[in-house]
């Protein structure tokens, strides 16, 4: 057996049903004290931590080798208005969908996909998350009382988003045109007052020169979403996580959360992870070449031992329905960030308009009165 399997295996070794000891009820991860709760008679579970170095693995090999348990009483269920797919407890039902807030969730035969190594248990609790997010949307202005006033808290789930990292070092040759600015004095006839006059001004030159080489970085940790539900730029705007905090993937993390399902694979991440590489390759260059200017930039990269970690993020998301559009809203469930998308008001915006009007109008007056 690789070294794959044999580090993703314990999960399966390890996995059981979360029955309470003392009631057998079926304990949940609790936020606050890190350990498995049960909501009926409030008995804890310590999580056993697993003091394991995070592995990361040969991309070329991954596919062949990859866990796809993700531990006992895991089940898939998938949106059929949105087609999140997503994996919850299997003694659990889902009321609505946490992507898009529909109730039309579906069992799913899903094919099976790469266990995450590792995932940073939730820090923020849904209780600290709802206050967050009042201070969020209070700050709305433009947004309709509607979503002030008449939003529900019960449609706010705590779900962990799939990632990938990648890294790779790389090799790259360079070849453009490097720009030097230079100034020279030029007399031109031109009109000046009715009258044809000699006028000497400076003007910019570019002097131009062939340039080539070699260039080397390594990246490491590239950080790409490996969920299509949720646009990359709203995740984007929750970051920073904080990867240190990663621990071994165990399902006791997830036990009373939802979990998404990659629906960006490996291939496609690392497609993603090369083009923030070949942005910032570009930009290096850029800087080194030093010129005032550069035309024909051309750069070829060698990529060498790709790596790459499957993890999972928590995210508190709430999605609603307003004049038949979908909102989402997020709040980083490690650090509190909010982020999401509100609806606007045209009432407010006319009021606006009209405000902002009146006062141009009386500013005018006053000022031809004066």
């Amino acid at each position: 057996m690789n070294k794959f399997n044999e580090e993703n295996t314990k999960v399966k070794k390890d996995t059981h049903k979360y029955d309470c000891p003392s009631c057998g009820g079926n304990l949940s991860f609790d936020i606050e004290s890190q350990s498995l709760i049960c909501p009926y008679c409030s008995s804890s579970v310590q999580i056993e931590f697993e003091n394991e170095e995070i592995i990361e693995y040969d991309i070329d090999s991954a596919m062949n080798d990859a866990n796809t348990d993700w531990g006992d009483e895991q089940r898939t269920i998938k949106c059929e208005n949105c087609g999140a797919e997503t994996l919850v407890e299997a003694k659990n039902t889902s009321e609505f969908c946490a992507f898009c807030g529909s109730s039309h969730i579906l069992k799913s035969d899903a094919e099976r996909t790469i266990v995450p190594e590792s995932l940073i248990p939730f820090k923020v609790t849904k209780e600290s998350a709802q206050k967050e997010f009042k201070k969020w949307i209070s700050k709305r202005y433009y947004a309709p009382k509607a979503l002030k006033h008449q939003y529900k808290f019960d449609k706010l789930s705590g779900v962990y988003i799939p990632f990938w990292t990648y890294d790779s070092s790389t090799y790259s040759s360079y070849s453009a045109q490097k720009g030097t600015y230079y100034y020279v004095n030029v007399t031109k006839w031109e009109e000046v007052n009715g009258e044809r006059k000699q006028v000497t001004k400076r003007e910019r030159r570019t002097r131009w020169e062939y340039v080539a080489g070699d260039f080397a970085k390594d990246f490491d940790d590239i950080l790409i979403p490996a969920s299509n539900q949720v646009k990359e730029k709203l995740l984007k705007r929750l970051e920073p996580f904080n990867l240190n905090e990663l621990v071994k993937y165990q399902p006791h993390y997830i036990s009373g959360f939802i979990s998404e399902r990659y629906s960006i694979n490996l291939d496609e991440g690392w497609s993603l992870a090369q083009t923030e590489i070949k942005a910032d390759l570009r930009n290096s260059i850029q800087r080194k070449i030093n010129g005032d200017t550069i035309r024909d930039l051309r750069i070829s990269t060698h990529y060498e031992d790709i790596k790459f970690k499957h993890l999972l993020l928590p995210i508190w998301i709430s999605a609603y329905t307003f004049k038949n559009k979908n909102y989402k809203f997020m709040i980083n469930g490690q650090t509190g960030e909010v982020q999401g998308e509100a609806p606007i008001s045209i009432w407010k915006v006319i009021f606006t308009i009209l405000v902002l009007a009146g006062i141009a109008i009386l500013i005018y007056f006053y000022m031809s009165n004066k």
